[in-house]
């Protein structure tokens, strides 16, 4: 098989993956039926955590940035708790959960790395628009097949539906997950006790 083909097909494998995962998602709740029983609880308002021994390594997710100012890696922040969103432009939830992300983000200030993850934005501009639009300042990896998505192990805390949001701990593990839009008193359970460990 030709370099060529073999880069089509895993093309046309994220794009599909990216498509049902938009389809799975793009509400305000979402279910996690199929993660029972591998290592982590969910608990009331949809939030799953893993407990610090049951937590697996989050794949070192990297991508040009959405301004295309450079590279943005995941691992770069390794030693700082991470709050990873995953969102598109074109997602009703992702919207609702903007200003909350956003003044999260600030509230935490040094003591949390936001990241997102902006998936099936074929034009990077509609998204460049939405951050404006809604004030975000923390940067976001541009990944319009949703190929940096899939590196996240099945059965783990990975994303199921768009929006995502997944906590990772300072020793670069996923600790927490929330497949819905997020509040910033949400994010707060989410992040607090993660942040606590570090202490």
């Amino acid at each position: 098989m030709s370099r060529t083909s073999s880069r089509r097909i895993r093309f046309t494998a994220a794009l599909g993956a990216a498509s049902a995962l938009a389809l799975a998602g793009c509400s305000s709740s979402a279910s996690g039926s199929g993660d029972s029983g591998v290592g982590f609880v969910t608990g009331k308002g949809g939030i799953a955590t893993a407990s610090p021994a049951k937590r697996v390594a989050a794949p070192d997710i990297t991508g040009t940035s959405l301004d295309g100012s450079g590279t943005l890696k995941l691992s770069d922040y390794r030693g700082k708790v991470v709050v990873l969103n995953i969102w598109g432009s074109w997602c009703s939830p992702c919207r609702a959960e903007a200003k909350g992300l956003q003044d999260a983000s600030e509230k935490y200030g040094d003591r949390v790395q936001f990241l997102g993850i902006n998936t099936r934005d074929t034009d990077p501009a509609n998204a460049v628009a939405f951050e404006r639009n809604f004030g975000v300042t923390y940067p976001s990896i541009y990944d319009p097949d949703g190929a940096e998505i899939l590196k996240f192990p099945k059965g783990s805390l990975n994303p199921q539906s768009i929006p995502t949001t997944i906590v990772v701990d300072q020793d670069g593990k996923l600790a927490a997950r929330a497949m819905r839009a997020m509040s910033t008193e949400d994010l707060q359970k989410m992040v607090d006790p993660v942040l606590a460990e570090s202490k």
